[in-house]
């Protein structure tokens, strides 16, 4: 008899317990690595998804810093200076935000490394900005990826590419 009490509170519990799982995994933390000429990259960040919006002037407005992903500001770490759009960024581990625009985007390097969100990005950290132009694609990418690749990281979520030369 007493089981038969506690069914109604152990189904609710189960059922909360479910629902918090599925709202933890909207925007998945992921981990993009990869080698550009002997450095280590790591880039960890969070996936969110399309799931039908409007991503670039909407969810994610023009003209304002984005955290470049979701939860926790993204972050790009390397083992070893490299050359980011000729420009030098030393060895470290950083946050890595992006201001969008339709006709180009600042990727933005800044020394704060641990961040929520961009709250309380301060520009005076940032140890490097570049411009880049963002590129579209015919195909949507449903959620979030970051791409380290010979030369170059990608940025690739709905139907845009934003790429940024690395050495």
């Amino acid at each position: 008899m007493n089981l038969l009490k506690k069914l109604p509170f152990l189904a609710f519990a189960l059922l909360f317990i479910n629902f918090t799982n599925a709202q933890a995994k909207a925007s998945p933390a992921t981990v993009a690595t990869g080698k550009i000429n002997d450095a280590n990259i790591t880039i960890n960040y969070s996936s969110p998804a399309v799931k039908g919006r409007e991503i670039w002037g909407g969810l994610v407005p023009f003209d304002k810093v984005w955290r470049a992903g979701a939860n926790d500001a993204t972050t790009f770490e390397t083992d070893k200076d490299l050359t980011v759009e000729g420009k030098t960024l030393p060895a470290g581990k950083y946050s890595l935000f992006i201001i969008p625009n339709e006709k180009e985007c600042t990727i933005i390097f800044n020394k704060e490394a641990k961040q929520w969100g961009a709250y309380k990005y301060d520009a005076t950290k940032d140890e490097l900005r570049v411009t880049v132009k963002p590129q579209i694609e015919k195909s949507s990418t449903e959620s979030l990826v970051y791409n380290v690749n010979k030369n170059s990281v990608d940025v690739v979520w709905e139907k845009w590419k934003i790429a940024f030369r690395v050495k």
